[in-house]
């Protein structure tokens, strides 16, 4: 277990997920930008323009390393080849904040591009507890885990996905990455109510959050399904949730997250001044 003092270092402001389209825009005119975060796996090489313009950009805003590679999930042993890679990307960068997803995504000697959910049983605590640990050990930084997207519960399931987050934070010392989007669209396919979610987590672990879009489609029963994509504006129920917790917990560091049919740095730059509203104390509701 780390020591739960090891810090994060993001300002409680907002940040963007970095594309490098954006690049010129960002060292111009950032706006309501005051961070970056950077998916691990794309800035594990050596040299090339990639790495130079995150070295630049580090210079000038701090950086948060966001993982989707890691499968903390699984039930298999930690690849440490990913994990060597990921100790020396987090050396020469020195990232203010480092999260990765409660998801798995390897089996035997596969390798599956989604992050893909478990049951919440006192086994699968167990394990993902003893991959925190090793993560955080070597890395010698805290780490913050990410709720998961979901579409449907686990028989199996012996514990509410709240409960397992507490306890994973309680026994590891990990800090918690809580994405706003995914808890509104898990609580939407399940008939479940987003704001008791809100209620029921452990907020005083939350190290960051994340805000994005989805797809809205239906099932064949044309019952609503929510898919998580990260393609499309926030929308308007997923701001009156943000501003609800934000009510509940004080100002965090907001990430707008949109990672495919990617926008302008104006788009991006106007939903970053919408999270910077919510989080200044005028315009978080009572």
């Amino acid at each position: 277990m780390l020591d739960a003092a090891c810090p994060d270092r993001l300002p409680p402001t907002p940040g963007i997920g970095y594309k490098s389209v954006h690049f010129d825009d960002l060292m111009a005119t950032p706006g309501a930008v005051t961070w970056i975060e950077v998916h691990a796996e794309n800035y594990m090489g050596d040299g090339g323009r990639p790495i130079a313009q995150l070295r630049a950009l580090a210079d000038r805003f701090p950086v948060s390393v966001h993982g989707v590679g890691l499968s903390i999930g699984g039930d298999h042993p930690l690849d440490r080849d990913h994990l060597a890679r990921l100790k020396r990307l987090c050396g020469w960068l020195d990232p203010a904040s480092f999260s990765e997803h409660l998801a798995w995504s390897t089996h035997d000697m596969g390798y599956f591009n989604d992050l893909l959910p478990m049951p919440y049983t006192p086994e699968t605590l167990t394990r993902v507890a003893a991959h925190i640990d090793q993560v955080q050990d070597t890395l010698g930084r805290r780490m913050l885990l990410e709720n998961p997207s979901t579409y449907l519960d686990f028989a199996e399931a012996q514990m509410e996905e709240t409960d397992f987050l507490a306890e994973l934070a309680r026994r590891t010392g990990c800090g918690l990455l809580l994405d706003v989007n995914n808890v509104f669209v898990s609580a939407t396919n399940q008939g479940r109510e987003a704001r008791a979610y809100i209620d029921a987590y452990p907020l005083d672990a939350v190290g960051e959050i994340h805000l994005g879009g989805h797809d809205a489609q239906t099932d064949e029963h044309g019952h609503p399904l929510l898919i998580d994509s990260h393609a499309a504006p926030v929308v308007d129920p997923v701001w009156d949730l943000y501003a609800y917790t934000v009510a509940r917990a004080g100002a965090r560091p907001t990430l707008i997250e949109w990672d495919a049919d990617v926008p302008d740095f104006a788009t991006l730059e106007q939903e970053a001044a919408r999270a910077a509203t919510i989080l200044s104390p005028q315009g978080v509701p009572a």
